[in-house]
């Protein structure tokens, strides 16, 4: 397989990104000013031998390992897929540029498992569209979900995004953090405890894999954190979901591997837990998509 890394540029104001076929993973996003928004490990795997570790790594139709998906690999198949960039979308004015990436069941070869999405159900189908669009100091990445086929699906879906954090400041709770997630029901994956988070920022002290799920009073479907990255700067980062049409919560996932953890994984470079934290918006509580009708999980990161 032959794999396409598309430039992205945005004439007007010189903002540029990077996506990569495999996964449609955005790997690079620079600013108006040339700073770089998203981590990528520094041995990432590029040759489709595995999903690249950094950028905006897609997630769907699981977060995590589901037991009902027998066979299928951790977070689903969408970023262990070769996507095809559609010529069409590519634009390039004086508000943005953009570009989309389409993705059909029928061409995921790998990463489906053996149960619903193994290929014998026929009656399981859908097709996927992953929209980028760039201006000065924003990023917009939309990933949106049809059903084609005649059966319901259950699905969950992230986008597992990498913040890069400057000056090795992870670990430096002054520089990096993500405030926004007070009354969040805190699910920490770790200690297998669960509590609400309070208005202290989130910081990264330890192996951190926690899941944030909106307060189930209502009126937060919209995740709205402030990440901060080094270097006395900040990233925005907004994300809401709609299934059928009609907005849904959207849980909010902080991650950073530690030292134990990132000397253990092939494709993470020892020390770079220093230079990254990853804050992952998803539609995570087990919706149903019927035949014909569309999900999108939409996020916005302001730099």
């Amino acid at each position: 397989v032959v794999f396409g890394i598309f430039a992205l540029t945005h004439t007007k104001s010189g903002a540029k990104c990077s996506i990569h076929s495999y996964g449609a993973t955005v790997i690079s996003f620079q600013n108006e000013k040339g700073v770089e928004c998203l981590y990528r490990s520094s041995i990432a795997k590029l040759d489709g031998s595995k999903a690249i570790r950094g950028g905006i790594p897609l997630v769907f139709p699981q977060f995590g390992v589901n037991e009902a998906n027998v066979g299928m690999p951790q977070h689903g198949f969408l970023r262990r897929s070769t996507w095809e960039l559609m010529e069409s979308s590519k634009y390039d004015d004086d508000d943005s540029a953009g570009v989309s990436y389409k993705l059909q069941l029928k061409d995921v070869t790998e990463a489906r498992g053996t149960a619903l999405w193994g290929g014998d159900d026929k009656g399981i189908d859908c097709t996927c569209v992953y929209t980028i669009k760039i201006s000065g100091m924003k990023m917009i990445t939309t990933l949106q979900f049809t059903n084609t086929g005649t059966k319901a699906f259950e699905f969950q879906t992230l986008q597992h995004t990498y913040f890069r954090v400057h000056e090795h400041a992870a670990l430096d709770a002054t520089k990096c953090y993500v405030k926004g997630l007070d009354g969040y029901h805190l699910i920490d994956k770790i200690s297998k405890t669960e509590s609400t988070c309070g208005s202290d920022p989130v910081i990264i002290e330890k192996l951190t894999d926690r899941v944030y799920e909106p307060p189930s009073s209502g009126g937060k479907n919209q995740v709205n954190v402030v990440v901060g990255v080094g270097n006395g700067s900040t990233v925005n980062m907004i994300a809401s979901g709609k299934v059928d049409g009609k907005d849904v919560p959207v849980a909010c996932v902080v991650w950073n591997p530690f030292k134990e953890n990132a000397a253990a994984m092939s494709d993470f470079a020892d020390d770079e837990y220093h230079d990254m934290i990853c804050v992952e918006p998803g539609i995570l509580s087990g919706h149903s998509l019927e035949p014909g009708k569309v999900a999108e999980l939409c996020q916005e990161i302001q730099m």
